[in-house]
């Protein structure tokens, strides 16, 4: 019994699934008794009944399965692309002093524009269509990830550099032996906590012109007062993004299996 309230423990993985499954199960009931006794009016907390049965409605009439896949795209190509130039300019400008003098702090500084905001600007450069959506998404990654990957490179410790230099590496194969694989081992790790945070611009993208995608489903969802949809679409969108978490968790212990070791 004591294992249960250990500071930092682990229980054992039956264990865990079952207090796992528990908690699901009363979180649930929790809620199916506060919508049968009329706490909360059904118009602004549907029953997990109602949640469930609106699947049906949603692949049948709605076409969840394309509109999923449609975000799921946006966001594949936004994550690449964010990826592609954050690694490209952190490397720059984490490596080249003159480049971080130039740059750093006006990248620093773009973390604070809020997003939802220059959706007007993105729209008037790439239209409201796929394009304009992944560009928007891409600027919403990279405006995080880019200061992670210089901070990664100031990360990589001083001990590793004098070892390259002393077996007479040049600054490109020191570079690719010692900073490449130290910052893009520890970036998977910021790209996951990124995942959560992205399916937030893809629902902001998919609202300019509602064509399809999650984001229009559940913005055409909240003009008809069907909250149950609206749920059970929020649903649909966690477990896309614990698939997604645990494709990293995948992609990182093949790439890197040093780390699990």
């Amino acid at each position: 019994m004591s294992e249960l309230f250990k500071l930092r423990g682990k229980l054992p993985f039956r264990l865990s699934i079952i207090i796992g499954i528990s908690g699901f199960i009363i979180i649930v009931g929790i809620w199916q008794l506060i919508t049968s006794v009329g706490w909360v009016p059904k118009a602004i907390l549907p029953s997990p009944l109602s949640v469930i049965t609106c699947f049906s409605e949603l692949h049948f009439q709605d076409f969840l399965v394309r509109n999923a896949f449609y975000s799921i795209k946006l966001n594949i190509l936004g994550y690449l692309e964010a990826i592609i130039i954050s690694l490209m300019l952190g490397f720059i400008i984490g490596l080249f002093p003159i480049f971080r003098s130039l740059l750093a702090k006006y990248i620093d500084a773009i973390r604070f524009v809020p997003l939802a905001a220059v959706t007007g600007i993105f729209i008037a450069w790439f239209g409201i269509y796929t394009n304009m959506k992944v560009q928007f998404l891409a600027f919403g990654i990279t405006v995080f990830l880019l200061p992670v990957v210089v901070q990664r490179i100031d990360e990589v410790e001083e001990t590793y550099l004098q070892t390259a230099y002393t077996l007479g590496a040049t600054s490109w194969q020191t570079i690719w032996s010692v900073y490449w694989p130290h910052v893009t081992s520890r970036l998977i790790d910021d790209i996951r906590v990124l995942t959560a945070i992205s399916w937030t611009y893809i629902i902001v993208a998919e609202m300019v012109n509602k064509e399809k995608g999650v984001g229009a489903m559940i913005h055409i969802a909240q003009r008809q007062s069907r909250l149950d949809k609206v749920f059970a679409l929020l649903i649909i969108i966690i477990i896309i993004g614990i698939l997604q978490d645990r494709l990293f968790v995948f992609i990182d212990r093949k790439l890197f299996p040093h780390k699990s070791k």
